[in-house]
């Protein structure tokens, strides 16, 4: 027990939290878990939850996430940047949760003054990138256009104290971007607790559209405008988690195409990557689908701060 965070009630709003799913694996420990979501505003807690999670990250989790698509990723996520603000003009733009840096590289070529946070910093600092390893060590004085969070506020131990360090951060007509797994989309409905997105215990946190908004709105902030769909996220999270039903080692066909050697042998990645392969083409009439019903599995949403608070900021 001393090991673990004994959570009954709410981090966002308080009220009381109730069993969804038990029996959710980890697939790099193979732990079990459990997700409990709040009666009020909705949003999924990863229980128990480790004191110290370092130790469910690692070399199978970082480094090559986004395998053969990351030029994709980040040129579509500079768009999503461009559709948010509401002028053409590039300002200062803080990445939460940085990585090894890559947008923040895309977004200062197109012409934006960069800064980033990351755990581990030096990847991104090696690139020569200005990257702390936290939001608090950024100084009270800095102020962004633009603010986004690449799948990280599942991530986040405290998302209150979080969004109230954002909102701190952000200029008075800025935006926050923030894109996480829907838990309430159609994957997650119907994969449940082998969906390839809940990645339990890292992900300390489920959102859907309601209880991103709670959270947003509980920080002074107005959604503007949601997105439902992020490619390769929504393509694999539906073949992915369909493979997790049939091989017996879960995410090897995502272990294939990021290049992580996992603890699968040749026969079976062999297998995960013809099945995958197949997989994938099938679902690819499943992504508009998902999007046109705001029901996609990934939900992205611009922010903005209420107009009482870019009154008291100005």
């Amino acid at each position: 027990m001393e090991d673990e965070v004994i959570q009954i009630s709410c981090t966002a709003c308080g009220a009381k939290l109730e069993s969804y799913l038990a029996g959710v694996r980890d697939p790099l420990t193979n732990e079990l878990f459990a997700i409990s979501k709040c009666t009020e505003c909705g949003l999924g807690h990863t229980l128990p939850r480790p004191r110290d999670l370092e130790r469910y990250y690692g070399e199978r989790y970082y480094g090559n996430r986004h395998g053969l698509t990351l030029r994709h990723c980040v040129r579509r996520r500079l768009g999503f940047v461009a559709a948010a603000m509401p002028t053409e003009k590039a300002g200062k733009l803080l990445d939460v949760g940085c990585g090894d840096g890559s947008f923040l590289l895309s977004a200062k070529a197109a012409g934006w003054e960069v800064m980033g946070t990351e755990l581990n910093p030096q990847p991104a600092r090696s690139r020569g990138l200005d990257v702390k390893g936290a939001v608090e060590q950024i100084e009270v004085s800095e102020r962004f256009d633009c603010i986004t969070m690449w799948h990280t506020l599942e991530h986040m131990c405290d998302i209150p104290a979080m969004l109230a360090q954002l909102v701190r951060l952000l200029k008075p007509q800025g935006r926050l971007i923030i894109a996480v797994p829907d838990f309430g989309g159609l994957q997650a409905r119907l994969f449940r607790g082998r969906w390839l997105h809940a990645d339990v215990p890292r992900h300390l946190y489920h959102f859907d559209a309601g209880s991103l908004q709670y959270c947003l709105g509980a920080s002074g902030l107005s959604v503007r405008r949601r997105w439902h769909q992020e490619f390769e996220y929504d393509l694999l999270g539906w073949s992915q988690s369909a493979l997790n039903f049939i091989l017996p080692e879960p995410n090897v066909f995502f272990d294939v195409l990021t290049g992580k050697k996992g603890k699968a042998g040749a026969l079976v990645r062999c297998v995960a990557l013809l099945l995958g392969v197949l997989l994938s083409l099938v679902s690819l009439p499943l992504l508009p689908l998902g999007s046109l019903m705001g029901r996609g599995g990934s939900l992205i949403v611009v922010a903005e701060k209420r107009k009482s608070l870019q009154d008291t900021h100005e």
